[in-house]
């Protein structure tokens, strides 16, 4: 649902103030885009079953960048010779099972929701990367991690103490969890691949290894699930999530990259939960439950540890 995460940090482009401020719209609209994935998503899902939506969706828009980076075949296809395995594996946790985790969520909660559980994922990216890269957590960003974890907690148990205890949880809302917990593992397999190519190629070749992946869950879907016959609303939801959704929302987040450069452009995801509540309140009529306000705060407060408070340096001890 959300962009490409950042595999490996190119120079950051030096902008002046005029410069960076032009380049903000594309980036802001990326994330407007990824937000009315969830919406459409929702919308569709009495209609079309989860793992029809993710093959289409990444086929669809694989389909629609592939000629964009024509001059990347070359090196897309010598990837593929030599690390085929690894590409599959990677966009089957990043592109397939997350993406089907959220729209399996989003048959038993709203958008709104779903939304707020999905900020979590940098803060879980984070303590996956002290595990999984042996990068380094600290003080700050484990408060950061635990007090965002209370949040998310709180909002899947819908602020019930007894649920809570009893280990009573809603079902959609533990996928949107699962798919959260792929997108962190996700995004850390990336970084430790360094597969060297451009992000934008890089993308293609991970929509059509998630494309491929979902294709099973698909068939079986064809043969056991009713929902599985195509009608106007799963094809202006698939229309959507291909497009403007899909292939240009990458594209812009691309192109967002190469103009803010990589750290601007990823700390704008959390404009994408912000959206998802104001699309979802327009087009849905969802509101804001409490326990959704309470958690939100939470994960805020979380984020903002584990990602703005700076350890203070050590002082020189004076000999």
């Amino acid at each position: 649902m959300q962009a490409m995460p950042i595999a490996h940090h190119a120079a950051q482009p030096e902008l002046g103030p005029i410069s960076s401020l032009a380049s903000y719209p594309a980036a802001v609209l990326c994330w407007l885009l990824s937000a009315g994935v969830y919406i459409a998503a929702k919308w569709v899902a009495p209609e079309m079953p989860p793992w029809g939506l993710c093959f289409w969706r990444l086929t669809l828009a694989c389909a629609i960048l592939l000629p964009i980076v024509h001059r990347h075949h070359d090196a897309m296809i010598g990837l593929l010779r030599t690390r085929a395995v690894e590409v599959v594996a990677v966009g089957a946790i990043g592109l397939t099972l997350c993406q089907g985790m959220i729209y399996h969520g989003l048959n038993d909660t709203d958008a709104t929701t779903a939304g707020i559980i999905m900020a979590l994922s940098p803060v879980m990216t984070m303590v996956l990367a002290r595990f999984v890269l042996g990068e380094p957590l600290g003080l700050w960003k484990s408060l950061g991690a635990l007090v965002a974890l209370a949040g998310k907690i709180f909002i899947v148990a819908h602020g019930n103490l007894t649920a809570l205890l009893q280990l009573k949880f809603n079902a959609g809302e533990l996928w949107i969890v699962g798919s959260a917990f792929c997108w962190g593992l996700y995004t850390v397999l990336l970084r430790r691949a360094k597969f060297g190519i451009e992000l934008l190629p890089m993308v293609v070749l991970l929509l059509g290894a998630g494309a491929l992946v979902a294709l099973p869950f698909h068939v079986w879907e064809l043969f056991n699930d009713e929902r599985s016959a195509m009608d106007v609303h799963s094809i202006l939801a698939l229309a959507y999530l291909a497009g403007p959704g899909g292939a240009l929302m990458y594209y812009l987040y691309n192109k967002s990259v190469e103009t803010l450069g990589a750290s601007r452009a990823s700390m704008l995801l959390y404009l994408q939960t912000v959206f998802v509540a104001m699309l979802a309140y327009l087009l849905l009529g969802e509101g804001l439950h409490d326990y959704d306000l309470v958690g939100a705060a939470f994960i805020v407060a979380g984020i903002v540890l584990a990602t703005v408070v700076k350890p203070r340096p050590a002082q020189p001890r004076v000999a």
